[in-house]
């Protein structure tokens, strides 16, 4: 009897360690499709929200300790009623189900739904599409698809404006983003941030301190720094040169890379499946939340970037570390969403929470130890100013905003979900 009883245990253990693992490694292949577009850093987020939600949907559907999102964001999902215990393959197939309509070249994603789809009743299939589909209606009515109808972005004119950059002087990414319907923050401005440094290139100026802090950086040509911004580059849109042949660098979006981040964290705990999927919706709709918010910013004080004002006044043959990516510099998006990252990622796991964080290795970079959560998002931070593509107080203040956030999302989801669970 006490032998059966250990090998039952082992294997209740084992089963949900496996789930949690599959739920990451499924969530990894959703994160492929997205880099074989080419998704934009805010799209991605946007993405990742309406993927693990509807794994979460199906989850609270199933348990009295935690409530529907549709609370607040006023979706209708059904109830469940005639399924008295879901398999845990249903939270797979709904987030499959749903990456797989959603995503421009979701289709890659059809062999693994089926998977998992296979493993699940009649009932099941109908109740996780069900929940998929209502996801998926309330998707197409936040914003996204009414973008390309709204006023095209013209660059202002002027010193101080931003302007495109080499080496495609592409045009400005997602100007309207600002418009999109939002998870947990009231509008897009509610948590406004100092104005950035005014425009002056007197040599006592503020702002001409910015400047030559950014150039001397990258001229410092630190090792140690150098790797920091190449670990925490995260830009879709790099462009390699080879004479007059352009080609993309496949990488990483800023959100993907927290994504991994709590894919590590999970595994390494051992997590459930339901806490691995609580985490990881909280973590991406905070990540959309923190974008909208950031691109409100970017887009009101459309300020240069470092590379155009230094090869305009200072030296023509300067260039950035990273390639400067192609939106308004202030904020500092990464600097948003990581804080805002490292925040929620904090109240799951604690504070002295360490890790190694390998997201990068398939791009060939080393991986990187951090002490904490915290650690790690202020290296994300810094590594803007050592890229030589952001001013410090851009980097400051996009960490504030970050924070702010993340503790309105906090404090709203004590409300519907039990974080010690």
């Amino acid at each position: 009897m006490q032998i059966r009883t250990i090998i039952f245990l082992c294997f209740f253990s084992f089963s949900f360690g496996q789930t949690t693992k599959e739920y990451v490694s499924e969530l990894k292949k959703i994160t492929d499709v997205m880099v074989y577009d080419v998704t934009s850093p805010v799209a991605a987020a946007r993405y990742y929200s309406y993927i693990n939600l509807t794994s979460y949907e199906i989850l609270a559907s199933n348990s009295s300790k935690h409530n529907s999102f549709s609370n607040f964001s006023k979706f209708q999902i059904p109830t469940n009623t005639s399924i008295k215990q879901l398999s845990k393959f249903a939270y797979l197939y709904g987030m499959l189900y749903t990456g797989s309509k959603i995503l421009p070249s979701g289709n890659k994603l059809n062999d693994s739904r089926d998977i998992y789809k296979s493993k699940l009743t009649k009932e099941e299939i109908l109740f996780v599409e069900e929940v998929g589909n209502q996801i998926l209606e309330y998707a197409q009515n936040d914003g996204f698809f009414q973008l390309n109808n709204l006023k095209r972005y013209t660059p202002k004119r002027g010193d101080g404006f931003w302007q495109p950059t080499p080496p495609a002087f592409m045009s400005a990414i997602e100007p309207n983003w600002n418009t999109m319907k939002t998870f947990f923050i009231k509008s897009s401005n509610q948590f406004l941030t100092n104005k950035p440094v005014a425009y002056n290139l007197a040599k006592d100026s503020q702002f001409y301190e910015l400047t030559m802090e950014v150039k001397n950086v990258v001229e410092e040509n630190s090792k140690e720094k150098n790797e920091i911004a190449a670990f925490w580059d995260c830009n879709p849109y790099a462009i390699s040169q080879i004479g007059h042949i352009e080609f993309g660098l496949k990488q990483l979006s800023p959100g993907a890379h927290w994504i991994g981040i709590a894919g590590i964290a999970a595994i390494k705990e051992k997590l459930t499946i339901e806490k691995t999927i609580i985490i990881h919706t909280l973590l991406s709709t905070t990540l959309h939340d923190s974008f909208v918010a950031c691109w409100d910013e970017k887009y009101r004080s459309n300020r240069i970037r470092p590379e155009t004002v230094i090869n305009k006044y200072f030296d023509p043959s300067w260039k950035p570390l990273l390639q400067t990516p192609p939106f308004p510099e202030f904020v500092s998006g990464h600097s948003v969403i990581s804080t805002a990252a490292g925040e929620i990622l904090t109240k799951f796991f604690g504070e002295k929470f360490r890790f190694k964080d390998n997201t990068q290795k398939e791009f060939n970079l080393k991986s990187r130890k951090y002490k904490s959560f915290r650690h790690a998002a202020q290296e994300a931070c810094i590594s803007r100013l050592y890229g030589g593509i952001h001013f410090m107080d851009a980097i400051t203040d996009g960490a504030w905003q970050g924070k702010e956030v993340a503790n309105l999302v906090i404090n709203k989801a004590e409300n519907f979900i039990d974080f010690n669970y």
